[in-house]
């Protein structure tokens, strides 16, 4: 049996850098964002965990990128993942290490766009996006089983 789940993540941007979260007890960086609850559409989701993992109220822009990921954990899963990208009305003032609701395992940090690859992070197909030209919604399939 296949464990379907919908997950969300968002491009903040600001100075040529992405922020990103990471957790002190693993190796890689990640997107802000999370789970889709219950009745909850993919961005009154993403629009939720930005709120909750960095204090501001940002405004979506658009869906750029729609993952679908198939991988192995214990048993078969399929993991569906928005990607938005944000609007840039509001004043982005997070510093590096500032914390989440996560707790105090969980940072977020600023990294250079041009140096993604130098990076672990998750997933890894940004390592080598291109965020300069986002007109049109990519559908990613990562087969991983």
């Amino acid at each position: 049996m296949q464990n379907i789940n919908c997950r969300t993540a968002a491009f903040i941007i600001k100075n040529g850098k992405l922020l990103f979260a990471k957790n002190a007890n693993f190796p890689c960086y990640y997107l802000v964002g999370g789970g889709i609850e219950e009745n909850e559409t993919s961005e009154e989701a993403i629009v939720r965990e930005i709120f909750e993992e960095t204090g501001l109220k940002l405004e979506i822009d658009k869906l750029v990128i729609v993952q679908e990921r198939f991988f192995e954990v214990g048993q078969k899963h399929h993991e569906i993942r928005f990607f938005y990208s944000v609007k840039d009305t509001v004043e982005i003032n997070i510093a590096d290490g500032t914390f989440t609701d996560q707790g105090i395992d969980e940072t977020l940090h600023w990294l250079p766009i041009d140096k993604l690859g130098e990076y672990e992070i998750v997933p890894p197909f940004l390592k080598t996006l291109s965020f300069d030209n986002m007109n049109e919604i990519q559908h990613i399939v990562v087969k991983e089983y």
